[in-house]
């Protein structure tokens, strides 16, 4: 039997959200918050639809999911200004069960925040799984999807993350203890499948 190296933190959602929260709280009026159902982008003082109001943007994971809390702080990382004074960064979503046109247009948006999370995954030593977001489709059948991904990784090496994404890589990488820089990681395609 191994036993566990207690040096090196678990793969916890509270780690992420005390990380995230320690980074942007205060420089970008942001949180990470633990949400039950689907998850979303809500900015400060939304008025509209379901969502209480709060002095600060939320950055909402779904069911306590570390790889859902890293999928979404991919997205915040991306988005500019203008995206983050709206719900969900004003794009459309449509649930489970989409058909192979709708998601070879969810693949294309997808394709750079997953390229992100890759990177973030990596940074805490864990593993990254693609997300169809679409249980009815195969993930075989999106050769394209994959390729897309480690498409964007090898341009965001060259270009560097964006700086939001850079900053909270940065405290990912030192809190697991990924001594490794980002750039130099191994990123294989093989690990898409």
């Amino acid at each position: 039997m191994q036993s566990i190296d207690t040096n090196i933190p678990q793969h916890k959602p509270e780690h992420l959200i005390t990380l995230f929260n320690e980074c942007f709280m205060h420089t970008e009026n942001t949180r990470l918050v633990l949400g039950g159902g689907e998850p979303v982008y809500i900015p400060a003082l939304m008025t509209e639809g379901a969502y209480r109001s709060a002095p600060y943007d939320r950055v909402v994971f779904a069911h306590g999911y570390f790889a859902s809390a890293l999928h979404e702080i991919s997205h915040w990382c991306i988005a500019g200004k203008q995206r983050r004074l709206l719900l969900d960064y004003g794009y459309w979503y449509e649930p489970d069960g989409r058909g192979v046109e709708t998601q070879a247009e969810f693949a294309m948006v997808e394709s750079r925040p997953q390229a992100i999370e890759w990177v973030l995954s990596k940074s805490c030593d864990k593993a990254f799984h693609i997300s169809l977001d679409n249980l009815s489709l195969n993930l075989s059948d999106f050769t394209e999807f994959k390729l897309a991904i480690y498409q964007q990784v090898q341009e965001i090496r060259c270009k560097g993350l964006p700086p939001r994404a850079a900053i909270f890589q940065a405290q990912l990488s030192a809190f697991y203890g990924v001594k490794t820089h980002w750039k130099e990681l191994v990123f294989n395609m093989s690990e898409l499948d």
